[in-house]
C-alpha cells in the first residue's frame, strides 16, 4: 500500500487536472503514480508534461526507449517500473524470455544498436562519471545529439521514478488488475 494518499485528478486545477489524464488516458497505466505526484502539482504539470511531450516528438525509437526503461529498472529493482515497462518492450518485438534475461547483452534477438543502448544504460546508471568517450563515439554512430541526450535523460529520469515508486510504495495498478481479474475467474 503506497505510503501517501492518492489525489484524483478532479481536485487539481484544471490545467493539471488535463496533464494528469492525458498522462493516465494515453502515455500509460500510471494512475497510481501520477495520483501520488499529485500532491505537488507543479510536478504533474512539468515531469508528466515533459514525458507526454518527448513521446509526441518520436526523437528515440520506441523499441530503443523502452530497453533502456526496462534495463534501468532492472538495475535498480524497481518492480513497479519493471511491470509498466515490460509489455510495451514486448510489443516492440522482444519476446518474455529475452527481456527475462536482461541486461544481458548475449540474447539473440538484440541487434547492434539495441547492445550499445544497453550497455549505455548500465553505464549512465551505475557509473556515469566513468562512461568512455569510445562509447560516445559508437553511440554518434547510431544516434544523433539530440537522441543521445534525449536517452540519457531518459535512462536518468527512469532511475528517479525508481526511486520515487520505491521509496512512496507506490501501488502497483497493473498487479492489483491482474489480481482482481484471478479474484474474479475464481468466483
Amino acid at each position: 500500500m503506497s505510503r501517501v494518499s492518492h489525489v484524483p485528478s478532479s481536485a487539481l486545477a484544471p490545467e493539471i487536472a488535463r496533464v494528469y489524464d492525458e498522462f493516465t488516458g494515453s502515455y500509460g497505466p500510471f494512475r497510481n503514480q501520477v495520483a501520488v505526484f499529485a500532491h505537488v502539482p507543479v510536478a504533474v504539470k512539468h515531469i508528466m508534461g515533459l514525458l507526454i511531450e518527448l513521446r509526441a516528438q518520436r526523437n528515440i525509437e520506441r523499441r530503443h526507449l523502452e530497453l533502456a526503461l526496462v534495463v534501468t529498472s532492472k538495475l535498480n529493482e524497481c518492480r513497479y517500473c519493471i511491470g509498466h515497462h515490460t509489455k510495451p518492450l514486448m510489443v516492440e518485438g522482444l519476446s518474455r524470455t529475452a527481456i527475462d534475461r536482461l541486461p544481458a547483452l548475449d540474447i539473440p534477438e538484440l541487434d547492434e544498436t539495441d547492445r550499445l543502448v544497453i550497455e549505455y544504460t548500465i553505464a549512465v546508471t551505475n557509473n556515469a562519471q566513468r562512461i568512455p568517450e569510445r562509447m560516445f563515439d559508437r553511440l554518434r554512430q547510431h544516434f544523433n545529439t539530440a537522441q543521445i541526450v534525449e536517452l540519457t535523460l531518459r535512462i536518468a529520469l527512469c532511475g528517479f521514478f525508481n526511486r520515487f515508486n520505491d521509496a512512496l510504495q507506490i501501488d502497483d495498478e497493473l498487479a492489483e488488475a491482474e489480481h482482481g481479474a484471478e479474484s474474479v475467474a475464481q468466483i
